[in-house]
């Protein structure tokens, strides 16, 4: 998550807010306008008398330009500069309608003070955590139902599915210590059983005390 605002907050409120919001990381920056990208036309208001015929021609040349780089000019003060048809047109902001858009993957949300952008691409590494974080809500609730004591250690069985035993067999070390577990084992689950569809993958989960 990307946050531009007047007041930064320090690095402890930035992991809580991560923690709160399920998010990887909090990072606040000045740069909101890399995250979008803008639909430009020609404001035909302007242009009319100026350029009349050369407005297709400068429509097109709106839509296949670099529309960051334009406003990021306009946020300047300064013109635009270029040819079509073999003339050269030069384009102020107020000659030019521009349209907010966000990048895919990217969402915003702002308003006069403060704006914050979500990256919602998902690398690899995103993915594995997201199922790992579902692996250990699952235990967790499910050492909750078995009415295990809170300082209870377990053994976690699992089966039934590839994809989510290669997640726990990648990171056993890391689910043993977040679910107070001693093993966690293959094969066929005992002590309090249940299934799961963790994030769209069907499998069997078993917790027993130890």
């Amino acid at each position: 998550m990307y946050v531009k605002a007047e007041n930064p907050v320090g690095d402890m409120f930035l992991d809580i807010i991560a923690e709160e919001l399920n998010v990887k990381k909090v990072e606040f920056t000045e740069d909101i306008d890399s995250f979008a990208g803008y639909n430009l036309k020609p404001q035909l208001r302007t242009l009319g008398k100026k350029y009349g015929k050369l407005i297709p021609a400068i429509k097109t040349y709106l839509e296949n330009a670099d529309g960051v780089a334009i406003v990021g000019e306009f946020k300047k003060g300064n013109t635009i500069t270029f040819e079509v048809a073999g003339e050269e047109v030069t384009l102020a902001e107020e000659d030019v309608l521009i349209e907010t858009t966000e990048r895919a993957g990217f969402v915003t949300e702002g308003d006069a003070r403060v704006t914050v952008v979500l990256d919602t691409n998902l690398t690899a590494e995103l993915i594995e955590e997201g199922f790992v974080r579902e692996v250990v809500s699952k235990v967790q609730t499910m050492r909750k139902e078995a009415g295990f004591e809170v300082m209870d250690r377990i053994n976690v069985y699992y089966t039934g599915n590839d994809v989510v035993a290669g997640v726990i067999e990648r990171n056993m070390a890391s689910i043993k210590e977040d679910v107070l577990c001693d093993e966690i084992v293959s094969g066929e689950p005992q002590g309090y059983v249940k299934d799961w569809s963790i994030n769209g993958e069907k499998v069997t989960l078993g917790v027993e005390k130890r």
